[in-house]
């Protein structure tokens, strides 16, 4: 994991806007029109209309899709009671996974009330302005009551995610785990540590899945609670036990089946581990630090299966992977309530999803690792891109049919398909690729160390955890250029191809590039000089499996690194070409454009290519490509130049892949808008389809193209590229004026690539 300094803490909530959210307005407000239907005296309309109908304020205000995150501080993450004030980071940490996740609107509000009656009365209060309350790090046992009373005596769905999202994320876990072991819930033997708000919820949600009570010990400080212990809290009784044979939590796990851990670091010994049943379940939950490290418990025992709430091990347990969803198909029912049904509908999805083949790298996120179902994946993780579609409809199925859904779902595809339009610009594409580098980081070249963007991106890359970076460049001057930049360049790999200590790698290369090259007029002595070049010696690393993955382009033309490229790396043999390609997930959803760098004057079946590698690269970013061949005319409107070069490299494309849809030429307007191309052109191929993929004439226009949606783009689309397509091996290019973040993404990609074709080799 990476480490999380206090200054880089306290930097990231700092740092331009204080906080994390921010309100921002969903309608057209630059004109006095718009003003005056946003407010007086437009406003008054919808108010008389909610009036008379308070079903309406769905209709006419954000209620359905805002989510009051509410806390009284008293149980902030493991920090305590720290009071109200102090736990609104962590509020507004939660409203801002709310809206990544889930698209999900929230309001933090702290209540500075420790006084049960007085806090109830308080969300009771202000519960009209929301259609629904995830309550916060409120302690036990008042949270109990808390959440009781507020469900009971308001109609919109409340929810303590410290009880239930552990609860259901770590159920969907129990019932995969037992299945892998053949263990039966009603039949197995379980042991619970801790007896707070989440093991109590965990705990009574495995009960509701079949667990037996007799089967159950649970253990506070005090050691197993038993029913002859005076003062017990009624969440406590309804789990002590008449048994008098175990007092202790080593007493109790003798023979034990399942472990469910909520309590601190290093209460579970290896030996406790040793003495439990055949196969045995472990579930430590402490955090930051688990009860039993992964390293202890699969030590004590081989066949144990492990979850923590760490994402550094297999098989986390993350609220993440729940509240999101659960608000959201709760939300869209406009539900009363979440109730039981609910609860359990959330966690058989969760752990249905698990069992599912694992979709293509970018979206599945941790396929690089071939993960299939068993013993090292049987939760989902927490970034898989199908939460939002399983669990939302399963939630929102299980609102309908228990009863609690004032607004069906009749068409559960389009519901589906709403759900990854809204996720396609709420989820952060960089961080879906930065969770699939991080799952296996490669040995990623940087050409230009003594670049300080690029010296600034490897020392990122590393910290994030997404490569092992290797800088090419003067290692003095690369040392003094990061203490300048006052940055640690621990982990970081310095390479001088001009020491002398490298002549025989130098010579390696420039034998193995001769080889290759020599009925192409490569001699040994040019080859040999052409070593002490950046691109040559970077991407001979490369080609050799020195390293996984190039970066280059700080300093580089790129006609001078294309032709590097081609002569050491070489075109994939499936194709003539290759291009490079750049992302804008915008508010309407991913736009790819290509050709953006490489082709300066393609022909028609240049333009082919580049749609067909396009084709390719957008299905590896788990995105159906509908594309656009546009030019400045329309279907024959003008027979020369470009047009007629589109015009038959369509006609190509079309001819030897019937079933991709493509079509042209025509002009962007009509590409981008659906209605308006159907309504003139309606023979076309994209009939009704949404256009994602613009392929353009020449490297004029496309260049062009993305350059000024970089630099017209609203701060909330995000461009990703130059991303390379059709080489041999991952050479990944940047722009001269590419930032940090650039380079970050793109060595994402390029890890990503090098992963794949690693993949690729392995088949």
């Amino acid at each position: 994991m990476v480490k999380i300094t206090k200054e880089a803490a306290l930097a990231y909530h700092s740092m331009g806007k204080p906080g994390k959210i921010e309100v921002v307005p969903t309608k057209p407000y630059s004109t006095q029109t718009d003003l005056s239907l946003a407010y007086s005296p437009g406003v008054a309309t919808p108010c008389l209309e909610i009036e008379k109908n308070p079903q309406d304020a769905y209709k006419y205000t954000d209620k359905g899709n805002l989510v009051a995150v509410i806390s009284n501080g008293t149980a902030v993450l493991g920090l305590g009671d720290i009071g109200a004030l102090s736990g609104k980071p962590v509020m507004e940490g939660k409203g801002l996974l709310f809206k990544i996740y889930a698209g999900i609107d929230v309001f933090d509000i702290e209540v500075d009330e420790k006084d049960p009656e007085k806090f109830i009365a308080a969300v009771k209060a202000i519960a009209p302005t929301f259609g629904g309350i995830n309550l916060e790090d409120i302690k036990a046992p008042e949270c109990f009551e808390i959440e009781r009373r507020l469900k009971e005596e308001l109609n919109i769905p409340v929810m303590h995610d410290d009880q239930h999202g552990t609860a259901i994320i770590s159920s969907a876990g129990l019932l995969n785990a037992l299945e892998i072991v053949d263990k039966k819930i009603d039949e197995v033997k379980i042991v619970v540590s801790g007896a707070g708000a989440s093991a109590i919820s965990c705990t009574k949600l495995y009960v509701s899945l079949g667990a037996k009570l007799e089967n159950i010990l649970m253990c506070d400080s005090k050691g197993v609670i038993t029913d002859d212990r005076p003062n017990l809290s009624e969440q406590k009784k309804y789990f002590a036990t008449s048994r008098r044979d175990a007092h202790t939590l080593a007493e109790a796990i003798k023979g034990a089946d399942v472990f469910l851990g909520l309590s601190r670091a290093g209460l579970l010994s290896q030996d406790m581990v040793r003495s439990m049943a055949a196969k045995p379940i472990v579930f430590a939950l402490a955090n930051p630090d688990p009860e039993i490290t992964f390293e202890d418990a699969k030590a004590a025992r081989p066949d144990v299966l492990i979850s923590t709430g760490r994402s550094d091990y297999p098989n986390q347990i993350n609220n993440v992977i729940g509240f999101p969803y659960i608000f959201r198909g709760a939300l869209d029912t406009q539900a009363k309530t979440i109730n039981e049904e609910m609860k359990l509908a959330a966690a058989h999805a969760i752990a249905d999803l698990a069992k599912q083949p694992v979709p293509d790298v970018v979206n599945a996120v941790y396929d690089v690792n071939k993960l299939s179902f068993g013993p090292d994946y049987f939760i989902p993780k927490p970034v898989d891109p199908r939460l939002i579609t399983e669990v939302s409809c399963a939630v929102a199925k299980a609102a309908m049919e228990s009863g609690v859904a004032r607004k069906p779902i009749e068409d559960w595809d389009q519901y589906k398909q709403n759900l990854r339009e809204l996720m396609g610009y709420e989820t952060r594409m960089t961080r879906k690729l930065y969770d699939t580098a991080r799952s296996n980081p490669q040995r990623v070249v940087f050409a230009e160390g003594i670049h300080p963007n690029m010296l600034k991106a490897a020392v990122e890359a590393k910290n994030e955890g997404i490569c092992n970076p290797i800088l090419l460049g003067n290692k003095e001057g690369i040392k003094s250029l990061a203490k300048e930049l006052n940055l640690s360049l621990q982990g970081v790999k310095i390479i001088d191809l001009r020491d002398e200590k490298e002549a025989s790698r130098r010579e390696r290369y420039a034998s193995i590039l001769t080889n290759k090259r020599q009925r192409e007029g490569a001699t040994l002595q040019e080859a040999n000089d052409k070593m002490f070049e950046r691109n040559y010696f970077g991407m001979m690393m490369v080609e050799t499996g020195d390293a996984d993955a190039f970066i280059t382009g700080l300093y580089t033309k790129y006609s001078n690194t294309i032709k590097v490229a081609k002569e050491v790396i070489g075109i994939r043999p499936e194709t003539k070409h290759f291009a490079t390609m750049h992302i804008f997930n915008t508010k309407k959803g991913p736009l790819f454009l290509a050709d953006t760098l490489i082709n300066h004057h393609p022909d028609a079946n240049t333009l082919a290519d580049v749609a067909k590698l396009t084709a390719n690269a957008v299905k590896f970013f788990n995105h159906t490509p509908t594309i656009a061949m546009v030019c400045y005319s329309n279907f024959g409107a003008d027979t020369e130049g470009s047009p007629l070069m589109v015009h038959d490299a369509v006609a190509k494309l079309q001819a030897e892949n019937p079933d991709m849809a493509v079509d042209g030429e025509m002009q962007i307007n009509f590409a981008l808008d659906t209605k308006l191309r159907d309504e003139k052109y309606p023979f076309t191929r994209l009939k009704g389809k949404k256009v994602n993929t613009l392929i353009f004439p020449n490297l004029t226009s496309a260049n062009s193209g993305y350059k000024f949606l970089q630099a017209m783009s609203m701060p909330s689309t995000e461009m990703i590229g130059p991303i390379q397509m059709g080489l041999n091996k991952p050479i990944h290019f940047t722009d001269i004026e590419s930032s940090v973040r650039d380079i970050v993404n793109i060595t994402a990609v390029a890890v990503i690539d090098a992963i794949v074709e690693k993949q690729k080799v392995q088949k």
